[in-house]
C-alpha cells in the first residue's frame, strides 16, 4: 500500500491559540488536545489534518514550506480580512505587488498564502 499524507505539523509555542486560530481560518474543529499534541480537522474521518507540536524557541526565519488556502474569487478579499480578524498579519516575503497571493502569518509568525482558485489559474 502506497503511503499517504496524515497530518501536517505545525511547531508551535502556545499549541491550543495556534490550533484555535487555524480552525477558525479553515473552518475545521480540534479533535484531539493533549498536553504535547493538538491536532484540528473538518472531522474525526478526515484523511489529513493538522498537528501542533511543542517547541520553545521562536520562529525566526521564513518558512521552507507553506499553506496555500484558496476561496471563491468573489469571497478573497472579505476572507483575507476574517483571517486578518482573527489574528493574522500581512508580511513581505520579497513579493513585487504583481502576485495572484497575498501573503499572511498566523500568530506566531508561519506564513501561508491565500491564492487565486485554480481555475482562474488554468488554461
Amino acid at each position: 500500500m502506497p503511503l499517504a499524507l496524515h497530518h501536517i505539523v505545525i511547531d508551535a509555542r502556545d499549541l491550543p491559540a495556534l490550533a484555535r486560530f487555524w480552525a477558525g481560518v479553515l473552518g475545521w474543529r480540534i479533535l484531539s488536545e493533549r498536553d504535547r499534541e493538538v491536532v484540528i480537522g473538518p472531522d474525526p474521518t478526515a484523511p489529513v489534518g493538522i498537528c501542533f507540536m511543542p517547541v520553545t524557541d521562536r520562529k525566526v526565519t521564513k518558512n521552507r514550506l507553506h499553506l496555500d488556502l484558496t476561496s471563491a474569487a468573489e469571497d478573497r478579499e472579505d476572507e483575507i480580512e476574517r483571517i486578518l480578524a482573527l489574528g493574522a498579519r500581512r508580511v513581505d516575503v520579497g513579493q513585487s505587488g504583481d502576485e495572484s497571493w497575498t501573503v499572511l502569518a498566523d500568530p506566531e509568525g508561519n506564513e501561508f498564502c491565500v491564492v487565486r482558485p485554480k481555475d482562474t489559474l488554468i488554461g
